[in-house]
């Protein structure tokens, strides 16, 4: 019976341990995906530096975007007729917004600290759903809280702001 105990004991430690990577790989893949998600935008905001800065005066809005005419803020940009931006609950018609150019088009995105704490959403969605898999499937609940608070002081920011 003494070897039934031992290879019983070295069964749960594997499954334990098998646990711990799973679980711990799902956690980094759900937190890489959210920077993924986020830096499509974020860059554009975050790194300005040579890019084309002004405002976006909203004139019109279809199901998915937005568009009315950029007038320019930083040296060397061009003013444009038409400008198009991401339709959001963040921007309204009639509205005045900050904004950075897209490089080689006319795509805008908002710029200033709205525009950053917008762009990181998706971050901030992920370290929710993270928290949620570090709490139940790694059994760590201080850092599961650590994960939640972030993601909810980001969104909560992110909304205040926008």
């Amino acid at each position: 019976m003494p070897s039934a105990a031992v290879s019983s004991q070295g069964a749960v430690t594997v499954l334990r341990f098998g646990r711990l990577a799973a679980m711990g790989t799902v956690t980094v893949l759900i937190l890489i995906a959210g920077v993924w998600a986020s830096w499509g935008t974020a860059h554009h905001v975050m790194l300005t530096k040579g890019r084309e800065s002004g405002t976006i005066e909203v004139t019109g809005c279809g199901a998915d975007t937005c568009s009315g005419p950029y007038t320019p803020v930083s040296a060397g940009s061009e003013p444009r007729a038409s400008v198009v931006i991401e339709k959001s609950v963040a921007v309204r018609k009639g509205q005045t917004y900050t904004v950075v150019v897209k490089p080689g088009s006319d795509d805008v995105v908002r710029s200033g600290p709205a525009g950053v704490l917008y762009a990181w959403v998706p971050l901030g969605g992920a370290l929710l759903l993270a928290s949620v898999v570090v709490a139940g499937g790694l059994r760590r609940t201080r850092p599961a809280w650590v994960l939640a608070g972030s993601g909810i002081a980001l969104l909560t920011a992110a909304f205040v702001t926008v």
